[in-house]
């Protein structure tokens, strides 16, 4: 299981989170009291970020459109980009030169430095790693249909983690294809790419091209 550890997915230089990161082992462990660590981490935040409304802080140098909706407790980080009519709900950190696009939701994330979510896309309970991007349309699913708990399947092995919600997982320099949906659940080990129009359920390993879902290919 140990692809599935943050120290194995995630670059901690590369996110405000690194401490807070650090104090767990599987990345959805961290998803319950993030809410709360983004409250804690506003208080220390220095100068160059404005409180632009109640437990909403911005960079000075990000860029929001008048028409994205920031919902508390979020951070938005230096020279990110939040376009027209994104929606984040609330419990997001954003990091540095991220870019979340038109109609993008966020709810309940960490987006490391170098995210991009540029186009109709849906995080949910969900970490991304840096520079990790989600093509136009791609969603995290982060409940699934019956309501019951999500558990992370690696091969024959199911792990418990006792949350109903749990979106993705997605390592350093992960690539996801236009149209995919990601299972709850679902783990994409670092620098792996997905097919477009996949459909992802479980742990995939790093430096692999995943097709539909089903085929895994290590990278040449």
């Amino acid at each position: 299981m140990r692809s599935l550890k943050i120290v194995d997915l995630y670059d901690l230089s590369h996110t405000a989170a690194a401490e807070y990161l650090a104090g767990f082992t599987y990345p959805w462990e961290a998803l319950g009291g993030l809410e709360a660590f983004i409250s804690r981490l506003q208080t220390s935040l220095g100068d160059d970020y404005l409180e632009v409304s109640a437990g909403v802080f911005v960079h000075k140098t990000a860029k929001i459109a008048p028409t994205a909706y920031l919902g508390a407790p979020c951070i938005i980080g230096a020279n990110t980009e939040v376009r027209h009519c994104a929606f984040v709900r609330g419990a997001a950190l954003v990091g540095e030169g991220c870019v979340v696009g038109n109609s993008v939701e966020l709810k309940n994330c960490i987006l490391f430095d170098g995210v991009q979510v540029p186009h109709y896309n849906y995080v949910g309970d969900s970490i991304l790693g840096y520079m990790a991007h989600m093509g136009a349309g791609s969603v995290t699913s982060n409940i699934k249909s019956d309501r019951t708990p999500v558990f992370i399947k690696c091969g024959e092995e199911k792990i418990a983690t006792d949350r109903k919600k749990v979106g993705a997982m997605l390592g350093d320099f992960v690539e996801v294809g236009c149209n995919s949906v990601l299972n709850p659940g679902t783990v994409v080990g670092r620098r792996s790419s997905v097919y477009p129009l996949s459909s992802l359920r479980g742990a995939y390993p790093a430096d692999c091209i995943i097709k539909n879902g089903t085929t895994v290919v290590p990278r040449k």
